[in-house]
């Protein structure tokens, strides 16, 4: 059986459609991601031998079937993170996360499940850690969630922060090989590291620029935070290509 796969925009869409904040229902959401990497079945007239050898979480299950989500378990998130392309999520994980590493931003009443910006906040955790530790990736969400304050009132929802970064990088990398698409660079110009940052930050300034309700002060912050998350997008992409290369080292024993 064939895994579903989205990336992180869809899937950050799909906890925003999930929310009641997405132009799109979540079941079309995933029926567009699927198409798409399914192109050739759906022009076949294939689409249904190809649909059916797909493997749907129960989760999945649930939103195809118009269930409304006022939570989800850990179960259920660990199953949706382990949709995200080049993604670590694991159960285990997100429990220690939950439970130890971060379990001042996962408090639940007693009966009741975690919300989607607690979905997204796990998501985000495991894209920042491939650069992070986790002390960093507290500091930076006091200052992106929570600001300054003592009361902590947020100010910026974490999925539309997950959904702001997932955006951006799939901006930068328009031609889908998981590597932003960086141009100008001849023997002459400036140096690879040099246009990556230029770009990146450029963009990353133009997004924290049209979030509303945040001071300038806060917007530079924010776009910081967006260099650093994009960035470990494409670095879970490496660390992935990496993984694999070790395990068929290891699986197909070349001594």
């Amino acid at each position: 059986m064939e895994s579903m796969t989205l990336t992180r925009k869809e899937m950050s869409s799909l906890l925003l459609s999930l929310q009641g904040n997405h132009e799109q229902s979540p079941l079309t959401i995933l029926q567009t991601a699927w198409s798409k990497n399914h192109q050739q079945a759906c022009q076949k007239g294939a689409s249904l031998p190809a649909f059916l050898t797909t493997e749907m979480r129960p989760v999945i299950e649930k939103v195809i079937q118009g269930i409304q989500f006022n939570g989800f378990s850990l179960q259920e998130i660990a199953d949706l993170g382990s949709l995200i392309e080049y993604s670590n999520v694991s159960i285990t994980s997100i429990q220690n996360w939950v439970k130890r590493d971060f379990k001042e931003l996962f408090v639940i009443k007693e009966g009741r499940k975690y919300s989607i910006n607690q979905a997204a906040l796990l998501f985000i955790i495991d894209d920042l850690k491939s650069n992070l530790d986790f002390l960093s990736i507290r500091r930076l969400f006091h200052t992106l969630f929570f600001g300054r304050e003592k009361d902590i009132t947020e100010f910026i929802e974490p999925v539309q922060f997950y959904y702001a970064y997932s955006t951006m990088f799939e901006e930068l990398d328009a031609n889908n090989d998981q590597m932003f698409d960086i141009v100008g660079h001849t023997s002459t110009a400036n140096s690879q590291d040099t246009l990556l940052d230029n770009m990146v930050k450029a963009y990353a300034d133009r997004v924290a620029q049209s979030m509303t309700g945040i001071s300038k002060a806060q917007q530079k912050g924010v776009s910081n935070i967006l260099v650093i998350s994009a960035l470990s997008v494409q670095t879970s992409y490496l660390q992935a290509v990496a993984k694999r290369y070790y395990n068929a080292t290891v699986f197909l024993d070349f001594d």
